[in-house]
């Protein structure tokens, strides 16, 4: 597989080596080795959780509270989504930036997130099925959002999404100013701390 760092750091784009015959096609879409290689420390996976959302869905902006926060390597096993990663943290070279990973089931793309950072993604096709592998399991009270509508964050959801459909939730979640303003958002100095305690295996 190819390892791509993304423009916002912490996140990266991986393109899985396909073998294809006459049976249909193989492939590696998650090896914890050469992820860690790219990231520094090997994923302590606690949770796997899969959507199935119709064309135009948009689930995000969603991040956790870090320490420990949850850091997400995600793929579409069925349709195509596009996938954002925005950096949220406060302090951060890129702070209120995002960089974007088309996830289908021709190419197999994954993605992954680090702790701290703001993941969203819209659904490209009817009965788009994503598959996320986390680090930390669900925890509501240290679950927050940002709207993904946000002019300041300025998402460019593509014409091919059609009309988009947001949950009450997504729709009544703060503005990135709003969140920092109100002390919500991680800062780039304690998920750099977070990282490297990873790093040392601490």
């Amino acid at each position: 597989m190819q390892i791509r760092e993304l423009k916002i750091p912490d996140s990266y784009e991986i393109t899985p080596k396909q073998f294809g015959d006459d049976r249909g096609v193989f492939l590696e879409w998650y090896r914890f080795d050469r992820l860690e290689e790219a990231v520094g420390h090997s994923l302590r996976l606690a949770q796997g959780n899969t959507s199935v959302s119709r064309r135009g869905v948009v689930r995000g902006i969603h991040f956790a509270d870090i320490p420990p926060s949850q850091a997400k390597y995600v793929t579409a096993t069925h349709g195509a989504v596009l996938d954002f990663v925005i950096d949220i943290r406060v302090g951060s070279p890129t702070f209120g930036q995002w960089d974007s990973v088309l996830l289908d089931d021709t190419d197999r793309r994954a993605i992954y997130i680090a702790e701290g950072l703001g993941h969203c993604f819209v659904a490209l096709t009817d009965d788009a099925t994503v598959s996320y592998l986390v680090t930390s399991t669900f925890d509501a009270e240290r679950e927050h959002g940002i709207d993904p509508r946000d002019p300041e964050v300025g998402l460019a959801f593509p014409d091919s999404a059609g009309d988009l459909l947001l949950s009450p939730k997504d729709t009544a979640a703060p503005t990135l100013a709003e969140a920092a303003a109100s002390g919500l958002l991680p800062t780039w100095e304690a998920a750099r701390a977070f990282y490297d305690s990873l790093n040392r295996g601490a």
